[in-house]
């Protein structure tokens, strides 16, 4: 029995189909099902989210594998970046601990390190820390941006491109290497049929297990994607940076009258200020014997 978290994000949606596929016993840690659509009747569903460590125990029972893609880029009521990306991470796993599951696979992010800017990158850290020091058999997903044609984030994008000129937070310069969610779920699901990994040391201690960074076919910067979803559109727009100051004092001013349901928040506009580059380049992918597709042909198929 394989659990799931996140299984209805990006990531996620289309991992879950690639499983049930294949032949896996699929149970999915969820609070809304209906945003399963129709592989909702396949699963087992245990209501519930990360920041009710109960309904991790209940998840639990009976799995060997740990799929744990949920994470938040903001502050959500149930609690904030911090608690849902970190600390839930740690009890995650001390409920698989004890419930005697196998394999962890997690995603972390290209980026993440304990002395980042932002929030986010710093909390996905010290979950793969936690995760990388667990007596279990673990393996990282460290990816670029990911993205997928539907997407809030680039449906955001072509939703600007109606805009006579498209803001653009920052000098957008920073670098990304973005690979499709589908080429991501793709490397998971391959990852599975690898087999178990060592057992251990002589004296019961397991090292840690791989780390794999996920990247596109392309370096690209912000300014770069954003051109490539406005071409994919069939639109031509100005691109305009918007001075990063200003861009937080205007999406914090934002959030307070609007709460949980803005557009956009800051620590999401800060996100694209943070390079997410490897110098494997897409050679991760290519391990599992996925060529990834380049963002253009993605867009525009």
């Amino acid at each position: 029995m394989i659990l799931m978290t996140g299984a209805t994000g990006v990531v996620g949606g289309e991992l879950l189909p690639l499983l049930l596929a294949s032949g896996h016993d699929v149970r999915v840690l969820v609070r809304e099902p209906r945003r399963l659509g129709p592989d909702r009747v396949n699963v087992q569903i245990s209501l519930g989210d990360l920041a009710d460590p109960f309904s991790m125990r209940h998840a639990m029972r009976g799995v060997e594998t740990v799929i744990h893609l949920a994470a938040t880029i903001r502050d959500q009521p149930g609690g904030s970046i911090e608690e849902l990306n970190g600390l839930a991470t740690a009890r995650l796993l001390r409920s698989a601990e004890r419930a005697g599951v196998e394999r962890f696979v997690f995603f972390s992010a290209i980026g993440a390190t304990d002395f980042q800017r932002t929030r986010f990158f710093r909390a996905k850290a010290l979950a793969e820390h936690a995760v990388r020091e667990a007596p279990l058999e673990t393996t990282v997903f460290a990816p670029s941006i990911v993205y997928a044609p539907g997407d809030p984030w680039i449906t955001l994008l072509r939703r600007f491109s109606s805009l006579p000129a498209i803001p653009v937070s920052g000098s957008g310069r920073a670098r990304y290497q973005p690979i499709w969610a589908r080429d991501v779920a793709r490397c998971v699901a391959a990852s599975l049929e690898d087999g178990a990994a060592d057992a251990g040391t002589a004296n019961g201690a397991r090292p840690p297990g791989p780390r794999f960074e996920l990247a596109g076919p392309q370096t690209l910067s912000y300014d770069g994607i954003v051109e490539q979803v406005l071409e994919a559109s069939g639109r031509e727009r100005p691109l305009v940076h918007v001075p990063v100051p200003l861009v937080r004092a205007g999406l914090r001013g934002l959030q307070l009258l609007s709460g949980p349901s803005v557009f956009a928040t800051w620590e999401e506009a800060e996100l694209m200020e943070v390079p997410m580059t490897t110098e494997r380049g897409p050679a991760d992918a290519k391990r599992f014997g996925v060529e990834p597709r380049a963002m253009a042909d993605v867009l525009g198929a």
